[in-house]
Order: structure tokens, then sequence, then C-alpha cells
């Protein structure tokens, strides 16, 4: 394979107790994310699972909200401090939730620019005025997936 191709080989099985050995011991060797699980007769579709079910390490954390990108009044994601000190970013935030914590940003006050460990720019709001649960990988990825304002 090419150097620097988006393709990337990955193993398959048939074997339910390999795909478990791989999930319970390529996530600490190797930092892989989880398996994915389908059908032998499943094609791949580009941007559809088409039944493919993905499997990943990963806990439910509540999360103190220091900001968010976009506007208060319709955020796109959130500044989150994880419970390692690091800022991240969230994934996309879903309408529902987006107009729930909309409610709180909007008495803030006056905004504030604030980085994120990855560098990108957010909105900062104070801490203590939010707590979201959400999804954190735990893996090499920094996947964090909003799931609810607490």
């Amino acid at each position: 394979m090419p150097a620097n191709t988006p393709i990337q080989a990955a193993s398959a099985t048939t074997d339910r107790d390999t795909a478990l050995t791989w999930y319970n011991t390529l996530h600490t060797k190797h930092g892989v994310e989880g398996i994915v699980a389908k059908r032998n007769t499943s094609p791949y579709r580009a941007g559809r699972t088409g039944g493919w079910q993905k499997i990943r390490h990963a806990e439910t954390v509540d999360v103190d909200v220091i900001g968010c990108t976009g506007p208060k009044t319709r955020p796109r994601t959130l500044a989150v401090r994880l419970p390692n000190g690091r800022t991240a970013l969230t994934q996309t935030l879903s309408a529902p939730l987006a107009a729930q914590i909309a409610r709180v940003l909007v008495t803030a006050g006056p905004a504030e620019r604030g980085h994120a460990d990855t560098g990108e720019t957010y909105t900062r709001i104070p801490s203590g005025l939010a707590v979201v649960e959400i999804l954190a990988g735990t893996t090499r990825h920094a996947v964090v997936t909003p799931l609810r304002l607490r």
C-alpha cells in the first residue's frame, strides 16, 4: 500500500472468540478503539452503516462545560474539561441538546476566547454553569460525544 493512503488494512474474522480476544487485547496494546460487527453478506456502503455495528471501548462521565463553538444561541460543539484535566471539543451537538444548552449559554455574560488542547478556539463560559454527560472514548482518538445536559 502506498504511504499516506487513507485506506487501512483491517483484520476480519467470523470466529466470535477471536473477535472478543481482539476487542479485549488490542485496546490496551495498540489503542484500537473497538471492533465492527456485521453480516458476511453486508457490503460496505460509503456514508452508511448498512447494519454494521461499532462496539467501542468507552464510558460515560459528567464533565464541566467551559465553552462552545458557534453562537451561544445555537452552539455547534461544547468545550469541556475532561476528568484528566484536558480541554476537548465535543462532537456536533444534536438539535435538542443544542437548544437545551443554549438556554444556559446565553446567561454566561461577555464572550472570551479559549483554546482546546488541540489548538481549536471556542467561546469561554464561566466554569460551573453547566454539566453534561459525555461518552468519552478511551482510545488514542479524542472522541467526546455529548449525551445529555445534567
